[in-house]
């Protein structure tokens, strides 16, 4: 089976040659730059330039010699831009590895911390102090009052909506869909891995980007109309953005990746009732629309936290996969899910806890750990190979390769 075809088959539950793997193929599957520079070093491999293609959580570009060694079956659409080097600059990370930026998000030093501001106002929207390894929100534009008429202006003066991975300004412009589209069916044509889509689609998390957590739960709660015209513009500008996105590179794509962290340690963000009259409908709108558009992707969400609750209105509304299956959380064993779910649902993630075996275990401990997990996900295929979201810069490199080693 080429990569491509294993990806696909486990997605249609059927259980493929081997345990399909991802490393990097999303931002919540990846690795920290500073545990990157470490891991190439343990393995042997040659000295190459850090590439930082998410500043805010300092994730590293994962070189093909390295996806080779892991044998990785997927691969993100942005790996097809920002391959010259006028688009990335030097800069130096926390623990003082040299690295490089995307240009169009390079840090400012102020007042002794790192800081990115806004390219439209200038505002200071995340901040790094020394001692800390990525960045952290500081500017809500909906914080203290919101003006639902300038929603798609004020995107670029949140963290998580502003500041940009590749493709980022490069397919911006008149010939943007052009270049979009163009560099997604070189990236086709160039492998055999599956290709993921990050689209985003956030609609819980767009309220909290915008309002801050504490007051969209408020919103939600105590001011339900205006929460739903929220929700209502926010689904608008999504179902438009997805018609411009699958129509350029919806042909070249397997797996579309929607955001949304409903979960948290203890179980659901929001109840099941408050998921299915904010949230559900508009979900299934756009996950409907998304397949009417290209029939033969997959719909995956990026979801943390314990969300068992949520699945049946999550399948319901159209979902096929969800990451990063966060075993640790109420509700999230792995056999539990599998059980009730596995026939409908593809779990990609949940293969090793990052939370305390990855990092704090040893390499034997993480080799069992792993193939207890894969003796529940593997049987059936609908399960994609990932750890409990991104790799820390606290990883020894022997826990990584132990990790992916023992998953086949």
């Amino acid at each position: 089976m080429t990569s491509q075809e294993r990806i696909l088959a486990t997605l249609n539950h059927r259980e493929p040659d081997r345990v399909p793997v991802d490393l990097s193929g999303h931002r919540s599957s990846g690795i920290m730059a500073i545990a990157y520079a470490r891991l190439r070093d343990y393995l042997g491999l040659p000295k190459k330039p850090i590439r930082v293609y998410d500043p805010v959580q300092q994730l590293a570009i994962v070189d093909e010699d390295v996806l080779e060694r892991f044998q990785v079956d997927t691969i993100e659409l942005g790996r097809a831009f920002a391959l010259e080097d006028k688009w990335w600059s030097e800069w130096t990370l926390p623990d003082g590895t040299p690295c490089l930026m995307p240009v169009w998000a390079k840090p400012d030093r102020v007042n002794g911390e790192w800081v990115i501001r806004s390219q439209k106002t200038g505002r200071v929207i995340a901040r790094m102090p020394d001692g800390v390894i990525y960045f952290e929100q500081t500017w809500w534009p909906y914080a203290e009052a919101d003006d639902l008429t300038r929603l798609q202006e004020e995107l670029s003066e949140s963290m998580w909506t502003a500041i940009a991975s590749p493709p980022g300004p490069i397919i911006a412009g008149p010939d943007g869909l052009t270049l979009f589209r163009e560099g997604a069916q070189r990236l086709r044509r160039q492998t055999d891995r599956a290709i993921i889509g990050l689209f985003g689609g956030n609609l819980l998390e767009m309220g909290q980007f915008l309002y801050r957590n504490d007051n969209f739960f408020v919103l939600l709660a105590g001011d339900p109309d205006r929460a739903h015209e929220f929700l209502d513009r926010v689904t608008e500008m999504h179902l438009a953005n997805l018609e411009r996105f699958l129509g350029a590179v919806g042909e070249s794509i397997d797996v579309i990746l929607f955001g949304d962290d409903l979960g948290m340690q203890s179980g659901p963000q929001v109840s099941p009732r408050m998921y299915r009259e904010f949230f559900f409908p508009r979900e299934q709108r756009l996950w409907t629309r998304a397949k009417q558009l290209a029939p033969h992707i997959k719909i995956m969400l990026h979801c943390c936290g314990g969300v068992r609750e949520l699945l049946p209105g999550l399948i319901e509304a159209g979902l096929d996969a969800i990451n990063p299956v966060q075993i640790t959380c109420r509700g999230m064993d792995a056999a539990g899910l599998k059980k009730d779910f596995g026939q409908h649902l593809t779990f990609w993630g949940g293969g090793c806890d990052t939370r305390e075996i990855v990092s704090k275990g040893t390499p034997a401990q993480i080799r069992e750990h792993v193939r207890r997990q894969m003796d529940i996900w593997r049987p059936g295929g609908g399960y994609v190979f990932q750890q409990v979201h991104n790799l820390m810069a606290d990883v020894p490199p022997a826990n990584i390769v132990a990790m992916f080693d023992a998953v086949n």
